[in-house]
Formats: structure tokens, sequence, C-alpha cells
């Protein structure tokens, strides 16, 4: 090991985070995040993020954290106007500022604080304790350029945001004079001169950052430079100065001094501060850790903190008792909509318990009071053991046939691939967005419509192909090749690598996966298998059924818009379907002021996208897209419906009034989802949550609906003697396909039909009957692909 390897190695670091330049940036860089309860999480997880990054970038030894007070500093009291102009912090964002002395000091952080000073003068005065320890490396964290000025060599380095809280970039004393022209001390006096607006920080009027450095680099100091100008003003002249500044010079040589005075950061604070014995990683309490992530619902940083910190996964105690941690779980969502699939330790946190038990008692309090217990006793629990069969139980796929089609896809890719190399000479693989994008905006010259990348490439998406489609014949061939590679990685070779021995696929399908209330389905993704097109056709035949065993699918018709109909009361739309009736027909009709008999395709076509943009909260903008028109056509069509239909309109409006004042809705069987961000100060996620909230009670009466059949026609096969012979296999959006014995396939198909349509009558939890007739598709086949 060399001399300077074996120094570095010894050296301690420290680490000082500019804890108000690091909460400001995340607050004002990431989405208006809220937990469960409401409390704005935003720059809080931008701060528990940065601060892992830290430790991953530099393992600190010691980590302190410098903040403001509220109060004025002795800056302010010298210039009134000093940061004038600034507008004054939220409520979300003052909360968060005091809830992250919490958070650092469940890491075992220091805060630190003076009255009447600055943040960068707490950094100021640990920099001058500890700038001549030769033991010691100090970091400075933070989102503000001020404290450039306090770089010296390696020994004190700035590690900074450049954009967001991701993108960062180290200044050691070289970078910063790569940046400026000059050494870090001069930088209160390039203030001086030139001000800094974003502080109101005067200056020298008319002096720009051209002649500042130009200054800088011929004096150094504004000291020396106005010492020249009383005695020799042609030196000032010749570092590119002109008479008229000059004249400027003069006449404000004293907002130059005190503003240089302004931007100086103080070295002597009345900071207590001093290295601890210990390194921070001892005093990092564990528990409190665990407490703020589960309070915050920061479950994605979990794994990360038990990764730097090398916590143990937190294990119960004794063996778990697997169903009551099910019924928990289940339970605790149907409380926390947000919080799907809740872990052991999820269960544990959000109830603030030790036990399982405990934790159970918990939950069935919390859902007693928020009026869910029906839901979760009659519906949830019920579906607990049919869903654990449906999974035994599995699907069969026809392996012989999926490695002849992975081979075809395979063929396809190479094919595409080496069409496009012959096209553009330039040899090319697809799936590096590196080369996809050089080949696109470098080769081809075609205009950069995404973003740049970290990488310097421009981003080569979905949505930027899309918009190149009709740029460059390659276009499409790329949107093509994209296509079938998610065909061949996501259906053709996930099924097969999930396959036992027999050929069957035991998926993991979850009621309490989705904020909605709907099942997911993981290991592999069962819902997300295609149903239109080629492609579609091509995976559903390769499901297929056992020997002396055929598939009946059931699918709800129209479901959702049928739950609009009941929920929001549209007489319109609830005659329609009780007349049996198109809707999408009818809807064209109504809106184009025609009969039935004479509305076009055309029309029908534009009222079922209406029809299902009205369902999922879609704008004008995103219904001009999926129209194909003109904005001024869509927005015609948007106002037109709404005219035809106010019902609607008004039950929309009072979903979304509803959610701002409980920040929640319900479906029509109680079922809640909660909105955190419903009354977001950021318009843009205000707006999401508002979407989400109109679509949620649609959506989640659609998934309670679905759940009480699948309990009613088990019911039904037991009672009738055959439940052994018929097997939930699939629960797809609102298809259900079971796999039936041949003998009792007739028997199944009616007994399928009459528990579907009859929800509302036989529901266990109950509800005004409504009028709106519940009607369902049945197809039989021995492939998937052949159910109609």
């Amino acid at each position: 090991m060399t001399t300077a390897a074996a120094s570095k190695k010894q050296q301690q670091t420290l680490v000082i985070l500019d804890a108000h330049a690091i909460i400001h940036r995340a607050y004002h860089a990431l989405p208006s995040f809220t937990n469960s309860t409401g409390a704005p999480t935003g720059a809080l997880y931008g701060i528990a993020t940065m601060l892992l990054r830290i430790i991953e970038t530099f393992a600190p030894d010691y980590v302190v954290a410098a903040y403001d007070l509220p109060k004025p500093t002795f800056r302010h009291a010298a210039y009134t106007e000093y940061k004038k102009g600034r507008a004054k912090a939220e409520d979300d964002l003052v909360a968060q500022i005091e809830s992250s002395r919490t958070l650092f000091d469940a890491f075992g952080v220091p805060c630190v604080d003076a009255e009447g000073f600055e943040a960068d003068d707490i950094i100021g005065t640990i920099v001058e304790r500890y700038k001549n320890d030769a033991s010691l490396h100090v970091v400075i964290a933070s989102g503000d350029m001020d404290t450039l000025q306090l770089v010296k060599g390696k020994k004190v380095e700035v590690f900074t945001l450049k954009k967001g809280v991701t993108d960062t970039v180290v200044y050691d004393e070289r970078a910063v004079v790569d940046r400026y022209g000059f050494a870090p001390r001069y930088l209160p006096d390039y203030k001086g001169l030139r001000g800094d607006p974003s502080d109101n920080i005067i200056g020298v009027p008319g002096i720009g950052e051209k002649t500042a450095t130009a200054i800088i680099h011929t004096f150094g100091t504004i000291e020396k430079m106005y010492a020249a100008l009383k005695k020799t003003p042609q030196q000032v002249k010749a570092a590119g100065v002109s008479d008229r500044l000059i004249e400027v010079l003069k006449a404000h040589e004293d907002d130059a001094f005190f503003s240089k005075t302004l931007a100086t950061i103080r070295r002597d604070a009345p900071v207590a501060f001093t290295l601890p014995q210990q390194s921070y990683r001892v005093t990092v309490d564990e528990k409190k850790v665990r407490e703020l992530i589960s309070q915050y619902e920061f479950r994605s940083l979990l794994p990360r903190v038990e990764k730097v910190f090398a916590f143990k996964k937190e294990m119960p105690s004794a063996p778990v008792d697997t169903s009551l941690l099910r019924r928990a779980a289940i339970g605790l969502w149907l409380g926390y909509s947000e919080l799907t699939t809740p872990s052991y330790e999820d269960v544990l946190n959000r109830t603030h318990t030790t036990s399982l038990d405990a934790a159970y008692e918990v939950v069935v309090d919390d859902l007693r009071k928020k009026d869910l217990l029906a839901l979760f006793e009659k519906v949830e629990v019920p579906l607990i053991p049919l869903i654990d069969a449906m999974q035994k139980w599995g699907i069969m796929i026809d392996r012989t046939y999926f490695r002849e089609l992975q081979k075809q896809l395979q063929e396809k890719l190479s094919a595409i691939e080496a069409a496009i190399t012959d096209e553009t000479q330039v040899p090319i693989n697809l799936n590096s967005p590196k080369q996809l994008s050089h080949l696109l905006f470098g080769v081809l010259k075609l205009k950069p419509k995404g973003k740049v990348k970290a990488s310097g490439a421009y981003s080569t998406n979905a949505d930027v192909l899309a918009s190149l489609h009709d740029a460059h014949p390659v276009v499409p061939r790329i949107l093509q090749y994209r296509e079938i590679q998610k065909l061949l990685t996501t259906y053709v070779e996930a099924l097969l690598a999930h396959a036992d021995e027999s050929g069957c696929v035991h998926a993991t399908f979850l009621q309490d996966g989705t904020s909605t209330g709907r099942f997911s389905s993981v290991d592999p993704n069962l819902q997300n298998i295609p149903i239109r097109g080629a492609f579609g056709k091509d995976i559903r035949h390769g499901f297929v059924a056992r020997t002396g065993h055929v598939f009946i699918g059931s699918d709800y018709s129209q479901i959702e818009l049928r739950v609009l109909a009941i929920l929001s009361g549209d007489a319109r739309l609830i005659a329609t379907f009780a007349r049996g009736e198109d809707i999408h027909t009818r809807v064209a009709a109504e809106m184009f002021g025609i009969a039935p008999e004479a509305v076009t395709p055309d029309m029908r076509r534009k009222a079922k996208v209406i029809n299902f943009g009205i369902l999922y909260g879609m704008g004008i903008n995103a219904l001009q897209k999926n129209l194909g028109s003109t904005r001024q056509e869509a927005a015609s069509h948007y106002e037109r419906y709404f005219a035809t239909f106010p019902t609607v309109a008004a039950y929309l409006e009072h979903t979304k009034a509803f959610a701002r004042t409980h920040g929640y809705t319900q479906t029509l069987f109680g079922r809640r989802r909660y909105f955190p961000g419903i009354n977001a100060p950021t318009p843009f996620v205000r707006s999401i949550a508002e979407r989400m909230a109109t679509n949620a009670p649609l959506q989640g009466t659609n998934a309670d609906i679905i759940k009480i059949a699948i309990a009613l026609i088990d019911h039904d096969l037991k009672e009738k003697g055959i439940a052994e012979a018929v097997h939930l296999t699939l629960q797809v959006h609102d298809e259900l396909v079971y796999e039936v014995e041949d003998r009792v396939k007739e028997q199944a198909k009616a007994i399928i039909a009459e528990a579907m349509t009859h929800v509302f009558a036989r529901s266990p939890i109950a509800i005004p009957i409504p009028e709106v007739p519940l009607e369902v598709a049945i197809g039989e086949g021995d492939r998937l692909d052949a159910l109609k």
C-alpha cells in the first residue's frame, strides 16, 4: 500500500449536512407525498434518500446536521432587505423541517443550530474547527452553492445537488476553479461585485458575471481591487473594466463591501459541536428507524436501510400463525388501502404492537370504527381458502407450443435487428437504450423529443418513439421489436420458467394487492395476459385444460359502466341497461341527438372512447389522443357528454368533494380507498388524486362484485355436490376462468352464471338492490383463446 493510500485509509470522514438546503430541494423536487394519515412526507423521503446515498458514497465516521432557525439572523439585523422577496415557507414544508430532526435523531445524527446564525455559518464554524486536522476528511452535503467558499483542496469538499435529489456532484478545489475560474476563497468577493438575487444581495449595479470574474482574476479580493482603483485606476481598466463601470465601482464601494460581508460565511458561530467519541453508526436507533419508516410509509427504503446499517430482517420471536397473519394483513390493508400486501413487520409497526394476537385485535377494532368489519368478515376472509385452492390447482401450459413460439419470436427479433443494421449500416443492439439513442439522434439525425438522461443520451422511451413514428422507416421496426421482445420475455419465457414438471403454473393471487380492492397476480402475473390482437391469441392459445376438462370463462358485460349508472343514479344510463340496449350506441344517440339506428360505427367508437374515458378520469388532452381528433373536437365531445348526462357530472364532482372532505371514497359495499394527496398544495399531485378518487368507487365496486361472486359460486358448487370437479383457475379483470370436468360443465355453467348475475340480491352485505342488472357472457374451450 502506498503512503498516500495508507494515509487515505487512516483518515476519518465527517459529513456536515446543510439540512435546510437539502429539505428545501427535496420538497420542491419531489411530489407532495403524504402517508395514509395525510401527513406530508415528500421532503422527509428526500432527506432519508440523500442520507443513505451519502453513507453509501462516503462511508462517513461522523455525521452532523446544521439547521437554520426561524428567527432573524445577524444579516437581517444588518440589512432588513436580506432574503426579502422569498415566499413564506408552506405549512407542509415547515412541518417536515420540524419532523426531520426526529428522523436524524433516529439515525444517530446530532442537529446543531445557533440563534442569530444561518446553517451555512454553523457549517463554516465546524469546518474552521477541523480544516487543519490531518486525520479528518470533511464533506459538506448541501443544495446551496454558497458553501463552495469553504472548499479546501481535497480536504474539505462539497457534495451538492445539481438537479432534484439524485443528480449530484462533488466539488474539490480544482472543480471549483474549473467552474468559476478562481479559488473558493474568492466567492464572497465575486458575490460582493455581482450580487446574489436569490438572497437579495445587491452587489454593484451593472457588474455581471464576466466583469466580476475578470476583476477576481486580476486582483483576487475586492479590497485589492479598490486599493488599485484609488492609486492606479489604469490597472482596473486593464482588467477589462470600462470607464463607465469604473465610475459605478467607485460610487458603490460601500455596497460591494457590504454585499461581500453578507455573502461571507461566518466561522465563529457559538456552536458547541465536537466530534463524538464514537461513530454515529453506534448510536443509530434501529427501533426508532423502523418505527419512522413505518410511520412515514417508506416501505421501499427499508431493504436499503437494512443493508446500509446491517440490520437483521425483523423476524418473529416465535413461529408465526400464518393464518392469523394473513387475516391481520388483509384487515390492515382494508383499513389503509394504500398499504398493499402488508408484511409481518408492517402489521406490527402500523398497530404499534409486539405480537400478532395484539395486532389483530387492533386491526379488528380499527375496522369496526371505520364500518369495514362486515366487508372484512363476510367478503375478504371467506376468500382466503378459495384463493389458496386456486393457487394450488394452477393452470396448465403447453410447453411444446411455447418453446416453438419462443423460437419463432427470437427469429423475428433477429430479423428486425438485421434489417435495421442493413438499412443504417450501423451494428446495433436494440436492447441498449444508449446505442439506440446514438442511432436515432446521432446517425439518423432525427430531432430529439425526449429528455437528456444522466448518461448524456436522449430518451428512447415509448412516447418518444411514438412521436417519431413517421420520421424514419426504422422507427416502426423498433416499435415492433419492442412489442415482440415484451411478448417474449414477459409472457413466453416467464411462463416457461414458472411451469413445474407437469407443465402447471402456480401463480400467486393477492386479494390485498391493489389499493382499489382488485386482485393482483405475481410469479408470474397472469392478469396481464394479452387478450386482443394476434399476439394476444398466440399467448392465450398456450394455456390448455387438463385431459377430461374444459375451461369455462365467465365475463361481466360492461360492468364498470353499469356501476357508474348505479352510483351516479343517472336515469338515462339506468334505463339503457334495464332495456338491455347497447350502452355505447345509446350514449352516441343521446350525444348526437339522433335515433339509435342512425348511429354510425364511428359515432359508436367515439362514444365508447368517451364512456371509458369518463371512467378513468380522462381529461381533454387524453381524450383527444384516444379519439385521434383535434383538441377542439375532443373538448366539444367532452362538454356534450356532460351536458347530456349532467347527473354523471354531478356525481363525479360530489365524489371529489367527498374525498377532499373525508380523505377517502367508498364503493357500493362500503370499501374505502384513501387519498392522502387529495388536498396537496401541488396542483399536479392534487389532480392525480382527484382522478383516482372518481375511478376508485367504480373499480372498487367491481372488485367487490367479483369477490362476492367467487364465494357465491363456491357455495353453490358445494351445495350441488360438484365442487371437486370445478376449479377456479384465473381471475382477470372482469372475468373468472374455471377448469371443469367435462361431465359437469353444463351444470357448472348454470351455477356460475346464476351466482354472478345475482350478486346484488345475494350479497352478504345488505345493500339496496339496484335497478341495473348484471349480465355475464359464458364461453368454453380446451384452450384460453377458445373462450368467447
